[in-house]
């Protein structure tokens, strides 16, 4: 069964959405492992080890990314871009997505650098194949 550019740029949304709390999970281990501070949750993070403190600044980053993503793919579902590279640059955001904050907690620097590096240019490649989507359709 072959999947449409269109659902796999909606399936890329739904998981790159998710693959946001991802490293939450160890941020999560290192607040168990300090005590939860109920009163100032925030202020933890001087006191949180060394991966979790990774583990947060990969959390953050996973909203970064995506606020940067999600436009692009949405962009190329409206714009009905319908293209192989659309449909490997979504599949290859996801992917980078998912072992970002891997990378990034276990402190392998060069590999995190290259997640990222492929997820930017992943969005970047769907906004310039919805551009030319719509100015080929002028």
């Amino acid at each position: 069964m072959e999947t449409s550019t269109q659902a796999v740029l909606l399936y890329s949304l739904a998981g790159g959405a998710i693959l946001i709390y991802l490293p939450f999970f160890a941020v999560g281990w290192g607040r168990l492992q300090v005590g939860y501070d109920y009163q100032s949750p925030r202020a933890m993070l001087e006191k949180l080890p060394a991966y979790a403190k990774r583990a947060t600044w990969a959390h953050q980053n996973g909203f970064e990314s995506f606020t940067f993503y999600a436009p692009a793919a949405i962009s190329a579902y409206v714009t009905q871009v319908d293209s192989q590279l659309a449909l490997s640059v979504a599949i290859a955001y996801v992917i980078a997505r998912f072992f970002y904050p891997i990378f990034y907690i276990t402190n392998i620097a060069p590999a995190r650098s290259l997640m990222f590096a492929i997820g930017s240019l992943s969005s970047m490649i769907l906004y310039g194949l919805s551009i030319l989507e719509i100015n080929s359709s002028l």
